[in-house]
């Protein structure tokens, strides 16, 4: 008798799944009703306002089963967290066209034959009751016994009676005969999270180039999983990240995030919604792919589609552009007659032409950047306006269409709008520009100077020079002007404040859940007049992410005149490793230059006694869980809105200089955005070489970092490299023609021999922008 044939719910020509999951906007803990519900606002309204559409919301760790153990839908944990079950999160899921999907483990069933049919009758009515679309099996929270195999596939099998499309990712599962029933593997083991579990190798100007990194599964298969792109930490280029994992791997899961999307940018989430909407748009086509040669598109480069249409994904991971030539026939899978309409959707989007069958066309990838082309035979409906690089915001029905047009500072462009005659109105800025419409030509000029240099350049390589003095000065400049907040807490203060209400909601959500807050990840804690709140450094999971015993440091923001400083702790264990009523030291400064140190004694209640200016304060030794810090002056406790901490750095009498680098340039422009990448090429050890500036002779600390500086991290702990550093200094207008000198320190002795050098970039490209806007 032949074996059954399984049908796992999809195949390799199964077009794929726009999926969203909580892992990290919640942690093992579990998501509850009230958060997904507005997590869920969120992607109605992305789909309201840009028509974006979300296949599958999936709960991640906690909903039901949690770290090592399993749950039931009956327990009184679930009732908790899901008062109404999932019966509210179904209903406004199906309202908006998506169905759920719950992590979970393989087994689950129990000593008895009871407990056994209990857990698959729970699996099954997520299928016949809410039309679950993904089961995410995950052995972390644990195996599947060999002798309970038969159970899993019993289960299986009654839940595609109901959900014959039901996905199983298979993470790390090691299953046996219930092996064909699994969809996907997660391919090399590898989770997403940016500066966590993912980091880069290199330098590079931006944190995602080892997302960037990735290859390709052999045969690129699609019957796999890639966990997705985390949209939670080091936001800057997501979106690079999207297209590759969306139109490059395209596996059965994509476009796949993770995370707190909602952290994104007030503008960025058009681009979101772009993305997806494009991979909808060409899904059937893309299930068919090629790997281009390596030796003439670069790494990893994949063309998918049929043979009319194809999309193309490249690269360029190095410092310099790189110009590709796409030969438009069969070596990029093209297969038709007729002429080829070529265009780029990202980075930018741009009408590059229309050619003939068998000709090359020349596109140029920035550095450290993605790029998606399409390549087509047949009319392609998409909104367009030739003669410039420009951005779709939204193209929805029953909307306006809004094109956001692009042109550095100083440029000209002549434009022409593609597909005119589908329009009725037309208004660039608020203005009608109604000769669009009849397919004439309009000349555009861009606002502001134009920039006589590259906006990314390198700017010079920095030699070997003695020590400076003040060496621990830099050093301490550039760990006053970084943090260890959250991950998190980093992107928020990236994107700044939202006019958004869904977005701002998620974000409340995110950072107001107690389990957040409980963690004592964000210094602001210390600030807030809530004796219940905190920071200190983490120590879950048993691992100290201090370096070389950390150090509190505390910034007022400006010089201040204190007569008081006052440290709370709750109790005498929170106070440890201080013990009570002894003796401690306390460093002050205006200038990270000159120190003063005062005794204080340690206590639940510890007051230092400053009486003059202060803006910079160190101890020497820290309590393990602060919970409230007040300045004093004459009766009064000084505001402390400019106020910020950090707690994982290591004091400067533990990092002494071994070596110093260092170059001085003066910059005559410095576009919108623009900032210093000071790359360490080379083996430095872990915080084995640091990075600061001097500005006009100011002191100018590095406030980000690839790999990222130390944080208490919000899930798991920070990567660690030991080489390949890159620095990152913001510039502003206000830098320009002033003497900037830039400072490399080695304190390794054993690692000192690399190579550091200083890039000039700006993110996002420094565009100047105009607003087109079309009705039907």
């Amino acid at each position: 008798m032949g074996q059954e044939k399984v049908f796992p719910g999809a195949d390799e020509q199964t077009p794929s799944k726009a999926q969203y999951f909580s892992w990290i906007n919640n942690t093992n803990e579990g998501a509850t009703e009230e958060h997904t519900l507005i997590n869920l606002e969120f992607f109605q309204w992305l789909q309201d306002e840009y028509g974006m559409i979300l296949d599958i919301y999936a709960f991640d760790a906690g909903a039901i089963d949690g770290k090592r153990f399993y749950g039931s839908i009956y327990s009184d944990r679930f009732k908790e967290q899901f008062p109404n079950g999932f019966d509210p999160m179904y209903k406004k899921a199906k309202a908006m066209g998506t169905r759920l999907g719950v992590w979970g483990g393989p087994d689950g069933f129990g000593e008895s034959e009871e407990e056994k049919q209990s857990r698959i009758n729970q699996m099954v009515s997520l299928c016949k009751d809410y039309e679950f679309a993904l089961f995410k099996f995950d052995a972390v929270c644990g195996p599947l016994r060999p002798e309970k195999e038969d159970a899993f596939i019993k289960m299986m099998q009654e839940c595609r009676v109901y959900s014959p499309d039901l996905i199983l990712l298979n993470h790390r599962l090691g299953l046996s005969k219930g092996k064909p029933y699994a969809t996907t593997f997660l391919w090399g083991g590898q989770e997403t999270y940016i500066d966590v579990f993912t980091s880069n190798t290199t330098t590079a100007p931006h944190h995602r180039a080892g997302a960037l990194e990735r290859g390709l599964v052999p045969g690129l298969k699609r019957l796999t999983e890639d966990h997705g792109v985390c949209i939670s930490s080091c936001l800057d280029y997501w979106d690079d990240d999207l297209i590759l994992q969306a139109f490059n791997r395209s596996m059965i899961l994509a476009p796949e995030i993770y995370g707190n999307p909602w952290l994104l940018k007030d503008d960025e989430f058009a681009k979101l919604a772009r993305i997806y909407n494009l991979h909808r748009k060409y899904g059937k086509i893309l299930v068919n792919g090629m790997v281009l040669p390596e030796e003439k598109y670069g790494k990893s480069a994949v063309s998918r589609g049929d043979d009319a249409s194809r999309l193309l994904t490249l690269r360029n991971l190095t410092w310099e552009p790189v110009t590709y030539k796409i030969k438009l026939d069969h070596e990029i899978g093209l297969n038709a007659k007729g002429e080829i309409e070529v265009r780029q959707f990202h980075p930018t989007e741009k009408i590059l032409g229309t050619y003939q069958l068998g000709s090359e066309v020349e596109v140029e990838v920035a550095p450290f950047r993605s790029c998606l082309i399409l390549a087509t035979a047949n009319h392609c409906d998409e909104p367009g306006v030739r003669g410039v690089d420009y951005e779709v915001v939204r193209n929805v029905p029953g909307k306006s269409t809004l094109i956001k047009l692009l042109g550095m500072p100083g440029s000209n462009s002549k434009i022409q709008l593609v597909n005119a005659d589908k329009y009725k109105t037309a208004t660039l800025n608020g203005k009608s520009v109604s000769s669009l419409l009849k397919g004439k030509s309009l000349k555009l000029k861009f606002e502001g100077e134009a920039l006589k240099q590259k906006a990314h350049r390198k700017l010079a390589d920095l030699v070997e020079v003695e020590i400076p003095q003040d060496a621990k000065a830099l050093y301490e400049a550039t760990c006053y002007a970084a943090d260890n907040n959250a991950l998190e807490v980093r992107s928020l203060e990236r994107s700044g404040a939202s006019n958004i209400p869904q977005v701002q909601e998620a974000r409340n959500a995110f950072f107001n859940q107690s389990v957040f807050v409980e963690r004592g990840v964000w210094d602001k804690n210390l600030f807030d007049g809530d004796r219940k709140t905190g920071f200190w450094p983490s120590r879950k999971y048993n691992i100290d992410q201090k370096v070389e015993g950390g150090c509190f440091r505390l910034d007022l923001g400006e010089i201040t005149d204190v007569n008081q400083l006052v440290i709370r702790v709750p109790d005498d264990f929170s106070l440890q490793p201080l013990l009570k009523d002894e003796g401690n030291y306390a460093e002050v400064s205006t200038d990270l230059k000159s120190w003063k140190t005062l005794t204080y004694y340690a206590g639940e209640e510890m007051r230092i006694d400053i009486n003059g200016s202060v803006r910079y304060i160190r101890l020497w030794d820290q309590p393990g869980r602060i919970v409230e810090i007040e300045a004093w002056k004459d009766g009064q406790m000084l505001d402390r809105s400019k106020w910020r901490a950090s707690n994982l750095f290591a004091h400067t009498n533990r990092k002494k200089a071994q070596k110093a680098w260092s170059s001085k340039f003066n910059l005559d422009e410095i576009p919108e955005g623009s900032y210093l990448s000071i790359a360490i090429e080379g083996k430095h050890g872990i915080e084995g070489a640091y990075a600061a500036a001097k500005i006009d002779g100011e002191l100018v600390g590095c406030p980000d970092r690839s790999v990222s500086f130390p944080s208490n991290t919000w899930e798991f702990v920070n990567a660690k490299r030991d080489s390949n550093y890159t620095y990152y200094l913001p510039l502003n207008k206000n830098m320009k023609g002033k003497e900037i000198e830039v400072f490399v320190l080695g304190f390794d002795k054993k690692n000192l021999d690399f190579k550091p050098e200083v890039w000039i970039s700006a993110y996002p490209s420094p565009y100047e922008e105009q607003i087109l806007e079309l009705t039907k």
